[in-house]
């Protein structure tokens, strides 16, 4: 029987508000109340892309910056589910085991959307719930996303990979 060894991996994405479109706010895979959605190509979905580079630090496929770009130019997908879908592909024999993310913003309150978003993100993941952590903070607004700028967003993925 093959040995399995712990890999972890941190993603980041940021994005500001766009207050010059119709744009829908989308975190987690899941519709947000709020009257700006954020600045980006795809739907700008921070939480969905950082776990996608999160992705890309446990496999070394580059996703946001190469294929994802092309499928939003080409293909007109603009969807980031189907980027992180895209990444999970790469995983090869890479069991994901933990999610954790955090969630910088000073608005909206998004504690009343934390267990739709945890259901959204165990589906994509194929990952229990019970393993995934989801926080936000406003930051005190010592950033731009506690003075209500935008929203960053980081996790950490936690997996284990075949010792080959």
């Amino acid at each position: 029987m093959m040995d399995h060894i712990p890999i972890t991996a941190i993603g980041q994405d940021s994005h500001r508000f766009d207050k010059s479109n119709n744009k829908k706010l989308i975190l987690g895979g899941i519709n947000i109340e709020h009257p700006f959605g954020l600045s980006a190509n795809s739907d700008g979905d921070v939480v969905l892309h950082a776990i996608t580079n999160a992705v890309s630090g446990l496999t070394g496929i580059n996703i946001l910056g190469d294929i994802a770009d092309r499928l939003c130019r080409t293909e007109k997908i603009t969807d980031s589910a189907v980027y992180l879908k895209e990444a999970l592909k790469h995983l090869g024999d890479i069991k994901l085991t933990h999610l954790s993310v955090t969630i910088e913003c000073g608005e909206p309150i998004l504690s009343p959307y934390m267990v739709d978003m945890k259901s959204s993100i165990s589906k994509i993941l194929h990952l229990s719930e019970k393993h995934i952590g989801i926080t936000a903070t406003s930051g005190e607004g010592l950033t731009a996303f506690g003075r209500k700028e935008g929203i960053s967003v980081f996790c950490i993925l936690s997996a284990l990979s075949p010792d080959i």
